[in-house]
């Protein structure tokens, strides 16, 4: 990626693979899904050499990044993913109540706009997924499909590149004092899990 792409006044960014080697054998995991296992009892785990190695990779993350739920944590993660979904590019908050995430996608999909770009809420306890974006003060996840894993389809880039550059644009201009109105967004949100039969 071109880091000029990503940089702005004001804002240190840091580009980051969370799992470096099922990027190389093109798969989603190694041992588990890395997406899991931010939880309190998976980062805490001793390190043993029978850790799954997302397990291990959560906690180097979260040594990085965090520690989750603390004022040192990062205050924002864009966290990237490809989908085998027809989803598009679609925006994953995970906090109802979040006002900066909830203002960076209204100016993300206005940015967009006539592009759609979604907004999926998850934010129901019991549905919420322990992720790596869990981490930061604030997380805001971005899925792009369809796209199959160990695939870069040129327009699906651009979008998740549009995606991200407008959400840049939105914290430099943040930082440098730009005060936003009230606004809402629609949201699809999650309100159960159904598990069917294969």
């Amino acid at each position: 990626a071109n880091r000029e792409e990503i940089q702005r006044g004001g804002v240190e960014v840091t580009p980051f693979i969370t799992n470096p080697r099922a990027v190389q054998a093109h798969t989603r995991y190694i041992d588990c899904d890395l997406n899991r296992v931010f939880d309190a009892e998976s980062l805490s785990k001793e390190e043993t050499p029978d850790l799954p190695y997302e397990v291990t990779r959560a906690q180097e993350i979260n040594r990085i990044f965090g520690p989750k739920g603390s004022n040192e944590a990062y205050d924002l993660i864009l966290d990237l993913h490809n989908t085998t979904s027809n989803m598009g590019g679609t925006i994953v908050l995970e906090d109802s109540s979040d006002a900066f995430s909830i203002q960076m996608s209204h100016y993300i999909k206005n940015s967009l706009a006539p592009e759609t770009c979604p907004v999926l809420l998850i934010d129901k306890p019991g549905l919420k997924y322990a992720t790596t974006r869990s981490i930061a003060k604030h997380c805001v996840g971005v899925e792009v499909g369809p796209q199959p894993n160990g695939v870069v389809r040129a327009d699906i880039l651009e979008k998740m590149r549009k995606i991200i550059k407008y959400a840049l644009d939105f914290v430099h201009l943040f930082n440098e004092g730009r005060v936003f109105p009230p606004c809402s967004i629609e949201a699809f949100k999650i309100i159960e899990q159904i598990v069917r039969a294969h």
